[in-house]
């Protein structure tokens, strides 16, 4: 069986949806930005493929638009969808065909624009109202649209999670992302992009002057609900980015960034997605043959603070060793892109600290899990 190793990671910076820097960039410019510039660092001739995340978008085929606008006009092109996690998927299925010895050369990731996705409308018996595909069956325990409840809440109720606890880990989002920046530990994988409102390359959405008490001072999303403890300030963002990587197998000679060791999905009942990296996590270990012990960094993606302070606390995960660079509640949550996002971020992140052991890992609307192993070689 083929190595399949990761030879380039980047991505965009992370707008803030709808009044960011990208609210005017479509997600056709996100992809064909993201795809060219890992496209100019190789020889097209040799890639396969372009799988990308997409979410909000339908029916178009993203990755094959970008792949025409790139040049790349005699490599195909595959959409990808697993909701939060349509990013990462993206990244298992580009492994996954490399391993098997099917294609040599993938460029995979996700792309997300929520500002400029278009809005569907559907008839009801007196008006015409906004609908977005559901995860889900509705369920009384979950609602498929309001993730605040069937994500952030039943996770903090499930796994024991305060409100002190959740703002707590929020406070430290912010502070590990703005640290990130400040330290110009972002350069190596943000490819800045032009936008109609000028040259974006610097994360936008972590917010330097977040403090607990201006975290307790939010009101929580459902004060009708007893105890109901999730805020603004504790949930991600809704954001706009695209971010991608090389997958490669190792034969071509590449220079390699990283190996991917192993991945593992899982669904879980509904109520139940905030507490899906519990199970994607050991499995995916299992997998790859470690324990958790043997990881020296995990992304766990904030899509709210309590399913990720969950997650830490039911598997017993050193907090120091989770999201070093912030995560959703700081940098956002560009729910197709995340997942790549991640990965990117991950092996960035190991790659400073001279190598390592990395777990990518979320949990995925309607009921589902995922989550990633790679490995960076001591540099």
């Amino acid at each position: 069986m083929a190595e399949a190793v990761i030879v380039s990671a980047l991505r965009t910076p992370i707008g803030t949806a709808f009044k960011g820097a990208l609210r005017s960039t479509t997600i056709y410019q996100l992809a064909h930005h993201v795809v060219a510039n890992a496209a100019a660092a190789l020889d097209s001739i040799q890639i396969d493929d372009v799988i990308l995340g997409e979410g909000l978008h339908g029916g178009g085929v993203v990755a094959r638009h970008a792949a025409i606008e790139s040049g790349l006009t005699l490599v195909p092109g595959l959409a990808v969808n697993r909701h939060c996690a349509a990013g990462l998927a993206a990244v298992q299925s580009a492994v996954a065909s490399v391993r098997a010895g099917m294609d040599q050369l993938i460029l995979a990731g996700g792309v997300n624009s929520a500002s400029t996705a278009p809005r569907t409308m559907i008839p009801t018996a007196d008006d015409w109202v906004a609908w977005y595909p559901p995860t889900h069956p509705n369920q009384p325990d979950a609602p498929n649209m309001d993730m605040s409840i069937t994500v952030g809440w039943n996770a903090a109720v499930r796994a024991g999670v305060s409100r002190e606890e959740m703002d707590a880990w929020a406070l430290r989002s912010h502070r590990n992302a703005v640290a990130a920046i400040d330290e110009g530990r972002f350069a190596a994988e943000i490819v800045p992009i032009d936008t109609p409102h000028g040259l974006f390359s610097v994360d936008e959405h972590p917010r330097r002057d977040t403090t607990m008490e201006k975290l307790a001072a939010l009101k929580p999303l459902h004060p009708e609900i007893d105890g109901f403890s999730i805020t603004a300030g504790n949930a991600s963002g809704g954001n706009d980015a695209g971010a991608i990587l090389a997958i490669a197998d190792e034969q071509l000679g590449l220079p390699a960034l990283a190996t991917v060791r192993a991945w593992a999905s899982v669904g879980v009942d509904p109520a139940d997605t905030g507490l899906a990296p519990v199970y994607a996590i050991p499995k995916a270990l299992r997998r790859a043959g470690l324990s958790l012990s043997d990881i020296d960094l995990f992304e766990i993606n904030e899509a709210f603070a309590s399913m990720c302070v969950a997650t830490i606390k039911l598997l017993d995960i050193d907090p120091d060793r989770v999201n070093v660079s912030g995560s959703g509640c700081s940098l956002g949550h560009p729910v197709a892109a995340t997942g790549a996002r991640m990965l990117v971020t991950l092996i960035h992140d190991l790659r400073r600290r001279g190598g390592g052991i990395g777990v990518a890992a979320m949990c995925v609307g309607g009921g589902m899990g995922s989550a990633t192993v790679i490995e960076v070689s001591a540099s």
